[in-house]
């Protein structure tokens, strides 16, 4: 009796504890590639469920149906050969979950990672967001317009972010819109995503970067896109110009608030892609191939004089 008291107690607390939380963002999409991975949650919950639910469904039955009886001390129970219907069902159901949610797992991957659904004949919207203790800087290159700690975007236009860091290993992640990717320092990494409902969205580093990780967030603004012309023609008519002098201040380890900027540092620091990326690689290549030309005139040179 007590037992069953102290589960319909815990049964009725944990009832009440999830009636006031407010729904969880990654399974409140707002663009096709945050559905995606939303709907691949929902069938692992559900799949889930449903393996626990008969699991503890046969365990009850088991310890009903075969529980000890009283028997006399010289008892021996019947031998028993193994059953192969049984014997395959427990095997075979096993390897027929794997495959199913490696089917919907391997499937989604590919879809969050490609272009969104319906926006594949659509020039994307390119935007630089690059981490640095503790903050995102986004630039808009077509836009010429640089933005810090918040990031405006028109809806129902295919936005594809180009992700690099100025320091640790960051992970850029907007529950709402799309997965988690990381961004790094020697290479450019690129997230699609679409927003097909106006509204304010929650952005974060969710991979650990120092003291500072807790607050390294930043705010999603989703326009339309009249309503971003609109904002982009205003930032151009009021911010200040970004500096070189300006740009290595703010990437000092620090928090900031959100500011705004016309230019963008990716004219005087240019993102890790192409010959920047990789440590610079294009100038080191170009670097060897000068060094190789003045080794060979000098000794050209030299032969000349001996002669």
């Amino acid at each position: 009796m007590k037992f069953k008291w102290l589960l319909l107690t815990l049964f009725f607390t944990i009832s009440t504890v999830l009636i006031g939380c407010e729904p969880l963002l990654v399974l409140d999409p707002k663009g096709p590639q945050a559905e995606t991975t939303a709907n691949v949650i929902w069938i692992s919950i559900i799949t889930m469920a449903v393996i626990v639910i008969v699991v503890f469904v046969l365990l009850v039955i088991m310890l009903i149906k075969y529980r000890a009886s009283k028997q006399s001390e010289d008892y021996e129970p019947p031998h028993i050969e193994g059953n192969p219907i049984v014997e395959g069902i427990i095997v075979g159901i096993p390897v027929l979950i794997i495959i199913f949610l490696s089917i919907v797992s391997v499937k989604s991957v590919y879809e969050v990672e490609s272009v969104p659904d319906g926006y594949e004949d659509q020039e994307p919207l390119v935007i630089y967001a690059s981490s640095s203790n503790w903050k995102w800087h986004f630039s808009y290159p077509e836009q010429d317009i640089e933005t810090v700690n918040y990031v405006f975007i028109p809806t129902n236009r295919s936005i594809e972010f180009r992700l690099y860091s100025f320091g640790p290993i960051t992970s850029f992640w907007i529950p709402q819109l799309a997965g988690q990717k990381y961004a790094m320092a020697d290479m450019v990494t690129k997230i699609h995503l679409a927003a097909e409902a106006e509204g304010e969205y929650l952005g974060r580093n969710a991979n650990f970067s120092g003291e500072g990780f807790a607050e390294n967030t930043f705010n999603v603004t989703a326009l339309s896109q009249d309503e971003f012309n609109k904002w982009v023609d205003e930032i151009h008519s009021t911010a200040d110009e970004l500096t070189e002098n300006k740009f290595n201040k703010l990437l000092e380890p620090g928090h900031l608030g959100q500011l705004t900027y016309t230019g963008t540092h990716l004219d005087f620091s240019p993102a890790p892609e192409g010959e920047h990326a990789g440590h610079n690689h294009g100038d080191e290549n170009k670097s060897d191939s000068e060094a190789h030309s003045n080794n060979d005139s000098s000794e050209h040179a030299n032969h000349e004089q001996h002669k």
